[in-house]
């Protein structure tokens, strides 16, 4: 189920697996978009994560997992699949665990079988987890209503600049954030994956209005008009480009 890009060198690889080995908080995140046709694959896959795929997991990794629906997205329908780890070292043991198990095999392939196929595309993103980055942890209890959750991709034309759009966000930029309504419950730089260099990070809302609210208030802010032009004339435009999607939580999602 869980599947892994190529593309890191051996030295990257060497310090991702020390990420958060230490402190024991999440490192990296694996995020698997499935592109669905109308029909039955978007039944189909919830079916197979929520009996078969996230069951197998929860009993072997308690890290944080993340099931999303598309609302809002560049393909609908849509499933996201967002999975944390402490280190690559940890997804590769669990990875390899999960390989193992012979009933999710059998699931996974029955998964696979039937008159069309399970998905259209399926793309994967090696996410690392910033410093400044928090621990996603579940509602508790968690909300009758699943929440929306909000992905946001900051592209910036060079990894100079996206360091500068990095030590925004840890200065001015989250306690701005916060202080508006606006929670990310976790910020990340893509090592593997489409857009970079970036910074993607996802917030949850009770709702579309609580976010529309929560966005104005940001926008209107006087503090943040001046931490931006301030980052404007020290790096220029370092962010070239804006992706913004929109998902529900899928009912058993963990986090929802």
């Amino acid at each position: 189920m869980l599947a892994l890009a190529g593309g890191l060198g051996p030295a990257s690889l060497r310090a991702l697996a020390q990420t958060g080995s230490s402190a024991k908080k999440t490192g990296v995140y694996l995020m698997e978009r499935f592109y669905l046709r109308q029909g039955s694959q978007q039944a189909r896959i919830h079916d197979y994560l929520s009996k078969a795929a996230l069951p197998a997991l929860s009993k072997i990794h308690s890290g944080p997992k993340i099931v999303l629906d598309s609302l809002i997205t560049e393909h609908n329908p849509q499933v996201v699949m967002i999975l944390g780890f402490q280190s690559i070292e940890e997804f590769w043991s669990v990875r390899a665990r999960l390989n193992a198990d012979r009933e999710l095999e059998k699931a996974f392939e029955a998964w696979q079988s039937g008159p069309e196929p399970p998905f259209e595309v399926q793309t994967n993103a090696l996410l690392e987890a910033t410093e400044y980055s928090p621990e996603v942890v579940p509602l508790d209890p968690p909300p009758q209503t699943p929440r929306i959750f909000e992905l946001r991709v900051y592209h910036s034309p060079t990894y100079r600049q996206l360091t500068a759009v990095h030590e925004r966000f840890a200065g001015p930029e989250i306690r701005i954030f916060h202080r508006v309504g606006v929670h990310p419950i976790l910020y990340t730089s893509t090592v593997i994956g489409p857009d970079m260099p970036n910074l993607t990070y996802l917030t949850p809302f009770t709702d579309l209005a609580a976010r529309e609210k929560a966005w104005n208030a940001f926008g209107a802010d006087p503090e943040w008009a001046k931490a931006r032009q301030e980052s404007i004339d020290k790096g220029g435009q370092i962010v070239e480009s804006t992706q913004m999607l929109l998902y529900r939580a899928a009912a058993y999602s963990p986090v929802r």
